[in-house]
């Protein structure tokens, strides 16, 4: 009796970090099975064979899509022709609807089951999608509470499973002591720069967030850390960097343990903004498109904040600095307002303490390996094995 394999599909720093820890639950629950398809770094510690890597598709916008697009339906077609060659037990797609909703069309037809992780922000935008996903997935397992309610009325087979960032373990020590254990000088005031998981992002944002950070160097003593996103060339933001009159400590991945070294974050809009509440540290939100790609949005998206934590806290909780309104002045002032204005500084922290207890407790990822393996066991012959060997 052969071992179960699985399917799984993800684009982006965030997803390559959620699916890896869904891989570490399933191979405690079915140690024989393996897994190929995209993914990062992450994924490939935990041994899913990558048939395309993650990097490739981890594009933003309409205009920096265009030129990738061949790559990405080259990358589209293999998965889909490699599901029907191997067979895999189940499907587990992990957020990148524009991409990963095609291919789960693709593996219904295959007869492939389906589980979607992390749904796509109908709520904000294109709520018409949810026809699509109820059409082509089995499962759509949610990180935020309010979104199964939504999908439910709409037909989605939704579950809320937690956030997976609360799987994470906190950082073990915190401000000077954090600093210390970096290496760095554990009395200099510290700001983290946080610029987004994309290349395209790493070169809209980061060089106006170093000037930023110079402008606050300017009025006394100040370091700065970046933790560098599996999907990014370090090369490239330290190449950014040069030359700057800043102290800049990159460090791959060990987001939360650098957060935890800081006093307050500059951040590119995304799952970051959360990493960065549960941190606990004060943050400004910003972000910067193609102008074409920021008209379509402003057309198509109706959320009142762009920010997640803002969208959890369901006001302006901080700062968001967005298009011509992210520049390196007025992040230089936001971030002077949540962090040094001791009145303004409290407030955010306590609404982070109302959005924490909005989101529940860890054990995300193992609810979907759960989900996982109950669609492959009660879809397919391949998943009723699993269910043996596990």
């Amino acid at each position: 009796m052969s071992p179960p394999t699985f399917l799984v599909v993800a684009g982006e720093a965030s997803g390559d970090a959620h699916a890896a820890a869904v891989l570490r639950e399933l191979r405690k629950r079915a140690p024989a099975a393996t897994f190929f398809g995209m993914g990062g770094e992450r994924m490939r510690a935990e041994g899913m064979e990558t048939l395309y890597d993650a990097r490739e598709v981890a594009v933003m916008g309409i205009s920096e899509v265009l030129p990738r697009l061949p790559r990405i339906l080259s990358a589209l077609r293999g998965l889909a022709r490699a599901a029907r060659d191997r067979r895999p037990a189940a499907a587990l797609l992990v957020d990148l609807p524009d991409f990963n909703l095609r291919l789960a069309a693709r593996l219904k037809r295959e007869g492939v089951p389906v589980v979607y992780y992390v749904s796509p922000m109908v709520w904000a935008w294109r709520p018409g999608r949810t026809r699509q996903i109820a059409a082509v997935v089995d499962r759509l397992l949610c990180i935020y509470p309010f979104e199964e309610p939504f999908l439910r009325a709409r037909g989605v087979d939704a579950t809320y499973v937690g956030n997976p960032l609360l799987d994470e373990p906190p950082a073990g020590r915190m401000g000077p002591e954090a600093r210390l254990a970096l290496g760095l000088d554990p009395l200099t005031p510290t700001l983290a720069l946080l610029p987004g998981s994309r290349p395209a992002e790493v070169e809209r944002l980061f060089p106006s967030m170093l000037e930023a950070g110079e402008r606050l160097a300017q009025e006394g003593p100040l370091q700065v850390v970046v933790p560098v996103a599996s999907t990014i060339d370090q090369g490239r933001l330290e190449a950014l960097a040069a030359g700057r009159s800043l102290r800049v400590f990159f460090r791959r991945g060990r987001t939360m343990d650098l957060l935890a070294a800081a006093d307050a974050a500059l951040v590119a809009s995304g799952t970051a903004t959360l990493e960065t509440l549960l941190a606990n540290r004060p943050m400004v939100v910003v972000y910067r498109v193609s102008w074409f790609s920021w008209i379509v949005a402003r057309l198509l998206v109706r959320v009142a904040h762009v920010a997640l934590v803002n969208l959890l806290a369901g006001r302006r909780l901080v700062p968001e600095l967005l298009q011509r309104g992210f520049t390196p002045a007025a992040s230089a002032a936001a971030l002077r307002e949540v962090w040094r204005d001791s009145a303004r500084r409290a407030e955010v922290l306590a609404g982070y303490q109302e959005v924490r207890e909005t989101l529940g407790g860890p054990g995300a990822s193992d609810r979907v390996a759960e989900a996982l393996l109950a669609v492959a066991a009660l879809d397919s012959p391949a998943g009723r094995r699993s269910t043996a060997l596990a």
